[in-house]
């Protein structure tokens, strides 16, 4: 028997996404960051990045379609919802969770250009 898919798996990026936004904002941060942040973690341009959020993909299919995740995804590293995001087996997971980490550290005030590694 196969082990159901974390709920996360099936949820709508474009729902989270606003969230993602809610959060910079909240903390004099901008959507343009956010955007930033996900093309770089993905290798989407603004206009596929965009395109995602229209089509309504899960966060299964948005980061299976994302053109190339970044070489320099080992250099996140941290705790994002009790977990070490470099110890994470699932690899679907561990992209979750690196976008999380990455937003968590733009809303916590981290200079830009470290979150960006590399």
């Amino acid at each position: 028997m196969t082990k159901p898919k974390h709920r996360i798996y099936t949820m709508k990026f474009s729902s989270v996404y606003p969230l993602y936004v809610q959060k910079a904002e909240s903390k004099d941060r901008t959507k343009e960051q956010v955007d930033e942040i996900i093309r770089w973690l993905t290798g989407y341009s603004q206009e596929e990045l965009e395109h995602q959020i229209e089509l309504e993909n899960d966060f299964e299919t948005f980061f299976g379609q994302a053109p190339q995740l970044n070489p320099n995804v080992s250099l996140i590293k941290g705790v994002v919802c009790g977990v070490r995001v470099e110890e994470i087996e699932d690899p679907l997971m561990q992209k979750v969770r690196y976008l999380d980490k990455l937003i968590d550290e733009l809303a916590r005030g981290k200079i830009f250009e470290n979150i960006l590694r590399g």
